[in-house]
């Protein structure tokens, strides 16, 4: 199997955005070829995730971006898989690169929906959980992630302050983030002073509904020393699954596909929790986030909450989680999501995070998840 490295990264702000999801994907995809300094005609093929794009009029992606690039005719192939499209396009790309059938890919990221208005966009969200017995019957993801945080609460010794805790910490991150979403201070007051959405959880503790492209681009060891650009290597994949509805679930409190996958990522990569320097992970809820990090294993179940008390998820803590912002702060541009927590840890990897730096940081891990963890993808980093 080839050593397969990210040689380039690159991604547009994320936010409200009035380019087409067309623009804004080859916007990004011609910052990750910059970056690694390599020519659109290298490229092998294209994996570009996306979710809705036909609430921008525009299926069928893939060929278009390739088009664009001035490659028409290198294949690419278009992956949905919920928010977790992202990592399982990079999955896609990973494998095809390792099995050696290219010397180098484009994987891309890329949704376009705030221009249908929260009424259609939840509406467009809702059909990625299992619609016959969640979406249709009403459950909305908010819905569905509260059921999720008060069984957390009933569990364990956790209350709904802890769950701003971690609120808070992403947004002193995204501040740091010149292409985060929600570039706001906020407060413990702030989060429960909002409005409820699905008790327990508040308006912020939810993240933001976001335009945005991310694009990498994955090569062999080989190409990349050949074109002598910062890379950083790729140890560990891995995916799980688990019942695609909430109520098919033994516990509502973690995510067997997140397990999974981890399991595989850490096996391959030959390291365990304790070598993670830091985490970008799937905090589309404040619960979410606390999930997460106990069952990737950082810590023990029922003790995410002690940690983001003591700080330990913080930037200089013992596992910095979402130092990028995260989706809460960063935002949650489906699509891209996955793709843009890998331009963070190839970002943080080569010393261009800025101020939001990991000091000392050798080892990544990115966890993009789709719906309420029914499909994820865990991936596993290393500097050079």
């Amino acid at each position: 199997m080839e050593q397969v490295c990210v040689l380039g990264a690159g991604s547009t702000k994320y936010g409200k955005l009035e380019d087409s999801i067309s623009d804004i994907t080859v916007q990004a995809s011609v910052d990750a070829i910059d970056s690694a300094g390599i020519e659109p005609r290298e490229i092998g093929a294209g994996y570009i995730s996306n979710v809705f794009g036909v609430a921008d009029k525009q299926v069928h992606l893939g060929p278009v971006i390739m088009s664009n690039l001035g490659i028409p005719e290198r294949p690419s192939l278009s992956i949905e898989s919920a928010c977790g499209s992202g990592s399982a396009s990079f999955r896609e790309a990973f494998a095809n690169v390792a099995a050696g059938f290219y010397d180098a890919v484009l994987v891309a990221g890329t949704e376009k929906v705030t221009h249908t208005g929260t009424e259609w966009t939840t509406t467009y969200f809702s059909y990625c959980s299992d619609f016959f017995y969640e979406g249709q019957a009403g459950a909305s993801f908010p819905g569905l992630f509260a059921s999720m945080a008060r069984a957390y609460l009933n569990e364990f010794k956790a209350t709904e302050e802890d769950f701003a805790r971690v609120a808070v910490k992403n947004h002193e991150n995204g501040l740091l983030n010149p292409k985060a979403h929600l570039q706001k201070k906020i407060t413990i007051d702030d989060v429960m002073a909002s409005a409820v959405v699905a008790s327990p959880l508040k308006l912020y503790d939810c993240c933001p509904f976001s335009d945005g492209a991310s694009s990498v681009i994955l090569c062999s060891e080989k190409f990349a020393k050949e074109h002598g650009g910062e890379y950083i290597r790729v140890t560990g994949s891995g995916r799980g699954g688990s019942s695609a509805a909430l109520q098919g679930r033994e516990q509502m409190t973690t995510i067997p596909s997140t397990r999974i996958a981890a399991e595989q990522a850490y096996k391959m990569a030959g390291v365990g929790p304790k070598d993670i320097d830091f985490a970008e992970v799937h905090d589309c809820f404040t619960i979410a986030e606390i999930v997460d990090t106990e069952d990737l294993g950082f810590f023990e179940k029922g003790k995410g909450v002690a940690a983001v008390r003591e700080d330990a998820t913080s930037r200089g803590g013992e596992i910095p989680i979402n130092p990028s912002g995260g989706l809460k702060s960063k935002g949650h541009p489906i699509g891209a999501t996955g793709v843009g927590q890998v331009v963070e840890v190839y970002d943080q990897l080569t010393g261009k995070a800025g101020q939001r730096t990991v000091k000392g940081a050798t080892t990544g891990l990115t966890h993009n998840f789709g719906a309420t963890g029914a499909s994820c993808a865990v991936h596993i980093f290393q500097s050079v």
